[in-house]
């Protein structure tokens, strides 16, 4: 029998017929000071609840309402995630690969990122042209040839022959900038803006000559920052007229217009003023697919800011948004099973759907025991460490943490209503095109806390463990 995917309105509609004679509910929890780890720990049944009493913790969905489409989500395949890959045994490549894309037997990303040019985790500086070469004949990807492209074909490979990327530079060769140095921030002169302009279609056409597509691009990772690593400043108006005047035509002539080309691709906090400046602007608005985001801005004290995602949202709903980048900094090896680290993914993932967000991106998926290679001393936190001295790997909660969405949340599922009764109860929820409802709760708290899953006026009794993630698969 031939199995028919449901999508949109007809999708939706069908979840209230029959509703509580039919559903049943798969519990899949992840949680700390026990064995836990994406682990089936019950089935339940509906029973009626019309009326929740306040004093009745509810998780409440509401299937008629939806929202935003689901792109995917994964992590980048960075120069320094290749490389660790490379120094591991066989088995070891084999295992990550089935851990990071085996929907069956690991968590099912769909999606990713690399770099265009040289980053802070790479081994080093380097550039794909010759110095003030404004022809780019001397372009070359040779240097990602020996790890990164070998890395990122295995990766598509383990997907299924499908990974969506999307590529980011960092910055520009050093002789288009007036810093002439490509790190410690400087702009990118006006100069070689046509230049640079075509320096994305070199790359992309570069990738693609190799087999691997590229879905999309950023403008430039973290325009904003002036960084002792790989970084390049744009203010709001430069990024504009750069990618009004040079950068989305030229990848229209380039015949790239179906590129998704993703702005900002910076923190939270000045997002809504570059996606205004952008946007109102008619003439760079139709080159730009989305807005992308880090989640950094707590470097100031400040909480994660998803109201920002939100208003961004509100005001542009034509434009998507995508998270391009997170991750744990200052790498300490004696911290990788911390739980915080899990927790802070789980309420980022969470606000940021909440807030419109399509797709979402990790930074790197494999480091070293080190948390790197990195060039300038920049160490970090992934999901997952190689201890490349004993040829093993060391999952952190984050991998965990983000299989809870990935592995049961699809390409195509529509974001439903999830509303708790309890802020400590954290959740959101998405029907997938296979009529399967996935429901993620989360509890920071150190308290156990009993809770109705209520959908139309039935409920299944469950309850959040301390320091836990749940995903409630309703089918």
């Amino acid at each position: 029998m031939k199995k028919i995917l449901l999508t949109g309105a007809s999708l939706l509609a069908l979840w209230g017929v029959g509703f509580a004679q039919q559903k049943k509910v798969t519990v899949i929890t992840t949680a700390e000071n026990t064995n836990l780890r994406l682990t089936n720990t019950a089935t339940l049944e509906f029973t009626a609840m019309p009326q929740p009493l306040e004093t009745e913790p509810c998780v409440f969905v509401d299937t008629k309402k939806s929202f935003q489409t689901f792109i995917g989500i994964g992590g980048a395949l960075t120069d320094a995630s290749a490389e660790t890959y490379a120094k591991l045994p066989k088995d070891k490549q084999q295992e990550l690969l089935k851990a990071y894309y085996d929907i069956n037997n690991g968590i099912g990303y769909t999606f990713s990122r690399t770099n265009i040019q040289s980053c802070d985790f790479s081994s080093g500086t380097y550039s794909y042209t010759a110095e003030y070469d404004s022809t780019l004949k001397t372009f070359s990807i040779d240097h990602d040839k020996q790890y990164r492209i070998p890395f990122i074909k295995a990766a598509i490979a383990a997907a299924g022959g499908k990974l969506p990327l999307f590529v980011s530079p960092w910055s520009p060769p050093a002789w288009m900038k007036d810093n002439n140095n490509v790190l410690q921030g400087g702009h990118l002169l006006k100069q070689y803006y046509p230049v640079w302009a075509n320096h994305y279609v070199k790359f992309i056409k570069a990738y693609e000559a190799l087999g691997i597509p590229v879905w999309g691009l950023s403008v430039q990772n973290e325009p904003m920052a002036k960084q002792k690593w790989e970084s390049c400043i744009y203010t709001a108006e430069e990024e504009r007229d750069f990618i009004k005047g040079y950068l989305g035509p030229t990848l229209q002539k380039a015949g790239m217009g179906n590129k998704k080309l993703i702005a900002w691709d910076h923190n939270r906090d000045l997002m809504y003023q570059r996606a205004s400046t952008l946007l109102h602007d008619k003439e760079a608005a139709k080159y730009i697919w989305g807005i992308g985001y880090h989640w950094y801005e707590t470097w100031t004290g400040s909480e994660m800011q998803f109201q920002n995602e939100k208003l961004v949202h509100e005001a542009f709903p034509d434009k998507a948004l995508v998270f391009t980048e997170g991750c744990i900094e200052k790498f300490d090896l004696a911290k990788v099973h911390d739980w915080f680290i899990g927790e802070k993914y789980g309420t980022s993932l969470i606000g940021d759907f909440n807030a419109g967000t399509a797709a979402w991106t990790d930074w790197n998926i494999l480091l070293d025991e080190q948390g790197g290679p990195n060039h300038v001393g920049n160490f970090c936190f992934a999901p997952v460490h190689a201890d490349t001295k004993k040829g093993e790997l060391i999952y952190t909660n984050a991998y965990y943490y983000l299989g809870h969405f990935s592995k049961f949340i699809r390409p195509g599922a529509k974001r439903v209503v999830s509303s708790s009764s309890r802020s400590m109860l954290q959740t959101t929820a998405f029907v997938n095109t296979d009529g399967k409802l996935a429901v993620v709760v989360m509890n920071t708290t150190d308290k156990e806390i009993p809770f109705h899953l209520w959908i139309e006026g039935k409920a299944a009794a469950t309850k959040s463990l301390p320091h836990s993630i749940s995903t409630l698969i309703v089918q």
